[in-house]
């Protein structure tokens, strides 16, 4: 039987908490593969119990219980929050067990205790009061791993993006817009996409970054200095890329059976086109680290934290591509 996923609890104010028990409540009719949460069962007990949701939680002292218990009661790895939740407020003071429950999950996925690390949203304001330096999940997780260079994908069943430059301004981020950047995501968008998705020879789509693809240098020279002369090196690296392409044309849905992943430039460019086909169920998935990592693609929702509300979609994609990505390493 393949190992547990472990799912950190992310920012106790928010719905990571609803979605969990809302995952485990639909784990047969949705397909849930057993995961168990590194959270505070306290917590987790009054959230269930304020909702009226019928939700059995079992302590568990390792991971390689919660295959066993998963049928019955949802598996708790506990880590206990120094104050009390209150829903849509968070609160710094708990910030660091949002940072221990990540680093934990990422250490038994890299060990293999864990078949793959889901995250749930984090607040990051409230990280950052208490010390967090890092711009998201995707850049602290690269640490964890030793300093591995990852790359963010956003997938849905229509759709995949990777993205060239993640969370950065958008002056940043065309400033760093190189040819080494873009080859690099590249190499590491083709290999997840052998390696995760069984997919033998991957077929990449280069998103241009001015309108209409900088038509020929009249609206921005960025395709002819950058993007493609990185097209012509993966390309002459063995992978599948063709581009420079106008991006307003790139994600129609004759244009998305043409590749298997779309390589944008910057953040808005790759997660409008995915959240506009499916906002619900669209998964973040971090390629280049030594473990799997998928996590929902939306945020804490404080506004509707504690009403019971939330949408687990997200989430449930997550857990499930992350289950058929540990089954597709675990058969390798």
């Amino acid at each position: 039987m393949s190992m547990p996923l472990a799912l950190t609890m992310g920012e106790p104010a928010g719905i990571g908490g609803e979605v969990a028990l809302l995952a485990w409540l639909r784990r047969d009719q949705a397909g849930v593969p057993p995961f168990f949460v590194i959270d505070d069962p306290a917590r987790l007990e009054r959230l269930a119990a304020g909702l009226g949701w019928h939700v059995r939680l079992r302590r568990i002292d390792a991971p390689e219980e919660a295959n066993a218990a998963f049928a019955e009661a949802l598996p708790v790895l506990a880590l206990a929050l120094p104050l009390p939740v209150r829903a849509g407020r968070p609160d710094p003071a708990n910030a660091p067990a949002v940072i221990e429950a990540i680093a934990s999950g990422a250490a038994l996925a890299a060990s293999g205790r864990a078949g793959a690390l889901v995250t749930n949203p984090i607040q990051k304001e409230a990280l950052y009061a208490a010390g967090f330096r890092h711009p998201g999940h995707t850049e602290f997780l690269a640490e964890l791993a030793g300093g591995a260079a990852p790359a963010m994908m956003l997938a849905c069943p229509e759709l995949r993006v990777v993205l060239v430059t993640i969370h950065q301004p958008l002056r940043e981020a065309l400033a760093a817009l190189s040819v080494e950047r873009i080859v690099a995501t590249g190499r590491i968008a083709a290999a997840g996409l052998a390696r995760d998705f069984a997919i033998a020879r991957p077929r990449l789509a280069v998103a241009g970054l001015n309108p209409h693809a900088g038509e020929h240098g009249t609206l921005g020279r960025e395709e002819i200095d950058i993007i493609a002369p990185a097209v012509a090196e993966l390309r002459a690296l063995g992978i599948d890329a063709v581009g420079p392409a106008p991006a307003d044309t790139l994600f129609h849905a004759a244009a998305r059976r043409r590749y298997d992943a779309a390589l944008c430039m910057y953040h808005d460019q790759a997660l409008i086109p995915l959240k506009t086909i499916d906002f619900a169920g669209g998964v973040n998935v971090t390629l280049g680290l030594p473990f799997i990592r998928t996590s929902p693609d939306h945020g804490t929702a404080l506004d509707i934290a504690g009403t019971g509300k939330a949408d687990p979609t997200s989430l449930i994609a997550a857990l499930r591509l992350a289950g058929e990505m540990a089954a597709r390493r675990a058969g390798a």
